[in-house]
């Protein structure tokens, strides 16, 4: 196949670098990505929101097949764009997909389903938000409807917060069109994990499950963010609870979709949070996680080629899943200054010296070639440092290694990436 491959992060490198191997993939394109991508990728002159532009270039290059990466894409209708030419691809329709870009649906949908999430109202005017928080206190979370890129969650400790929050969003139009409505729910407290689920619109097949760290700082502290590391497998789901998730979770909102005319195809996951009365639900997402992609894929043994086509063609109930008996973790280099305002055009060296450590392989996410062919950052999140190996503790250790033999004085990581599983695991 002839396969095009859609965003230009993190996420997208480790679906390149993988569809690449595969004895299925004739020839890879890309859209404008990084420099990562474009080792592995021929790359197209087209913007990733240019809807006309894809669906013609998949015509000009003979196209067979579309991995979607990003969210505001699906938002956009691609899928609907390529699926109307007959081009299969990997990715919900703009229907099924409003389960992450709007969370005010999610949350209905949860609610018709039966599906445990925290109880809720959702507010189109800042002043019945504000009198709402006064009424319900503190602790409190208030999200942003629509897609804010990771940043449109804000856990309000206090009512002042809270009202700052709304504000920001309501008032303020932080986060533009996507903050015109918002939902206030209620604050849960536990250890959140991500469950990711295949769908073909009839078919829903248990993925694997990750942990993410949002928080920018050591310690979860500071603004959120798009995810500074993760690993995977989580070791907070065993069988059990995954059979459960899979019964009273996600096949009830699978059926609730395919229900409303909505079938899923795709990759689905929901965010998680473990409580003391169990699961429930923070949110759903669309699409390949980032910086989840870059830690799932390279535990992976079956063809991803194969997978991501079964989706988009209804043929999963006859594809088998298997993994590689390893656990992955990746720790994001970012930009100082990142989740705020940034620098670009920073030289990065060392990265040879990281990926000739075993098992370790450097996704690019914010990176290009300068005019000497130097590599830059270009970016917030700019690299993700993937080791695997037989336990989370020695992945770290080995990602970690690797993170110090890059030479880029003007990025930063978290140093505690993975301190769940590894407590959790000293503790056992």
């Amino acid at each position: 196949m002839k396969i095009l491959v859609v965003g230009g992060g993190g996420r997208e490198h480790a679906l390149c670098y993988y569809i690449a191997k595969s004895p299925r993939c004739e020839k890879l394109y890309c859209t404008q990505g990084n420099a990562g991508m474009a080792e592995t990728a021929t790359m197209l002159p087209i913007a990733v929101n240019d809807v006309d532009g894809i669906v013609a270039a998949c015509k000009q290059h003979k196209i067979n097949f579309v991995v979607i990466g990003p969210d505001a894409q699906l938002e956009q209708g691609l899928a609907d764009a390529l699926n109307a030419e007959n081009i299969a691809c990997f990715g919900p329709s703009r229907a099924a997909a409003e389960i992450e870009w709007s969370k005010g649906f999610m949350k209905d949908l949860c609610a018709r389903a039966g599906v445990d999430t925290a109880a809720y109202r959702r507010f189109t005017d800042a002043e019945s938000a504000r009198a709402y928080v006064q009424a319900q206190g503190a602790p409190i979370v208030v999200k942003a409807d629509g897609l804010a890129a990771g940043k449109g969650v804000t856990v309000a400790r206090t009512i002042d917060d809270a009202i700052a929050a709304i504000d920001a969003a309501m008032v303020d139009n932080a986060f533009g069109a996507s903050g015109a409505e918002i939902v206030v729910e209620e604050f849960m407290e536990g250890e959140e994990v991500s469950f990711f689920v295949l769908c073909d619109g009839k078919t829903a097949k248990f993925f694997t499950t990750a942990q993410d760290h949002k928080a920018v700082f050591d310690g979860d502290t500071g603004p959120n963010t798009g995810g500074m590391g993760a690993y995977s497998p989580a070791p907070v789901i065993d069988d059990a609870l995954r059979d459960k998730i899979m019964r009273e979770i996600v096949d009830p909102v699978v059926a609730a979709l395919r229900d409303g005319g909505r079938p899923f195809r795709g990759i689905l996951y929901a965010g998680l949070m473990m409580t003391k009365t169990g699961p429930r639900v923070v949110e759903f997402n669309a699409r390949f996680g980032d910086p989840e992609t870059q830690i799932m894929l390279p535990r992976l043994k079956s063809d991803i080629l194969d997978l991501l086509y079964a989706c988009a063609t209804g043929t999963l109930d006859k594809t088998a899943i298997e993994w590689r008996d390893v656990a992955a973790l990746t720790v994001v280099l970012a930009t100082k200054g990142y989740p705020g305002d940034y620098g670009k055009g920073s030289v990065i060296r060392g990265i040879e010296r990281a990926e000739a450590l075993r098992d370790v392989i450097v996704f690019h996410a914010g990176t290009k070639r300068d005019a000497a062919g130097e590599l830059t950052a270009n970016g917030g999140r700019v690299l993700c440092v993937t080791a695997t190996a037989p336990t989370i503790a020695e992945a770290q250790k080995r990602a970690y290694e690797a993170v110090d033999l890059i030479d880029w004085p003007e990025g930063f990581c978290r140093r505690d990436i993975g301190w769940r599983a590894v407590k959790r695991a000293g503790a056992a």
